[in-house]
């Protein structure tokens, strides 16, 4: 069989075919970020993350792009093939995402890095660099996983929770400029009205998921499937005696960790002593 012909050379896969687009159609109108924020009413950093395939936006602001370049209903249908496109993700992933996507609550435990969900790209570079990832493949596990936050935003965005070990936030990047980035976006995270986060002290002890770092989501047919990650594999748990222990296990753990609004004043006390540390 033949091979197609690319016609226009641009990326045949949907984020980054949609960052393109919004590329193409600001420099062809001859704007700059800056200036297409003050014309849309927008930061102009949103669209600068857009257009490098770190977030899709919301649907309300690529609507508002699909007028200002007279595109109607382009954009927004790249849109929402990029949103849908799970195929940027790892085999072991895709089903885990396919669920995630519809979860009407998520809850999550991390052992010792923070949730896809809460990073930020150059965290997420480093962590999945140290997993062994490098080059092309690299670069799309980052921008996937940026894609992923997108579902925490947005006025229907399923309420999450987390429980974040100490050693989490005790585990600086490299780059402490980029570590305080980091942190800085998880105190601002910690604002949503859906996000709720607890941290879980080391002075709490042995409790029932030291093992891995752990995913439980709420389905909209009512039933609850559990996602076990460790650094090697991953597993999805779907029978009903499994999950029903495990979301014991979890409540307990829970009952151990600070409050949300402790949580809050550990992260910012954490937050301080990077920016107040002389040797950065």
């Amino acid at each position: 069989m033949p091979q197609r012909r690319v016609i226009t050379g641009r990326s045949q896969e949907p984020r980054q075919r949609f960052a393109e687009e919004l590329r193409t159609l600001r420099t062809g109108s001859g704007r700059s970020l800056r200036q297409l924020g003050e014309r849309m009413g927008w930061d102009w950093s949103l669209f600068g993350k857009m257009e490098k395939g770190e977030t899709l936006g919301s649907p309300e602001v690529v609507q508002a792009l699909d007028t200002h370049y007279g595109t109607p209903g382009l954009l927004l249908a790249l849109w929402e093939l990029a949103a849908g496109d799970h195929t940027q993700f790892r085999e072991r992933y895709r089903r885990y995402m396919a669920l995630e996507a519809e979860a009407v609550s998520l809850w999550h435990f991390a052992v010792s890095v923070l949730p896809g969900l809460l990073q930020t790209p150059a965290y997420a570079r480093e962590v999945l660099r140290a997993g062994g990832l490098k080059g092309k493949e690299l670069d799309q596990q980052v921008e996937a996983r940026m894609g992923r936050r997108e579902l925490l935003d947005g006025e229907d965005a399923p309420p999450f929770r987390t429980i974040l070990s100490e050693a989490v936030l005790r585990t600086p990047m490299r780059d402490m400029g980029e570590w305080r980035e980091q942190l800085e976006y998880l105190a601002e995270a910690v604002e949503r009205t859906n996000v709720s986060v607890h941290v879980l002290l080391q002075s709490a002890g042995l409790h029932g998921l030291m093992g891995a770092d752990m995913w439980y989501l709420l389905l909209p047919e009512g039933r609850t499937v559990v996602y076990a990650e460790n650094g090697y594999r991953g597993e999805l748990i779907e029978e009903a005696s499994p999950v029903v222990r495990l979301q014991k296990t979890y409540d307990a753990v829970r009952d151990l960790a600070l409050s949300p609004s402790e949580s809050r004043k550990f992260i910012l006390k954490i937050l301080e002593e990077v920016t107040c540390d002389p040797s950065t």
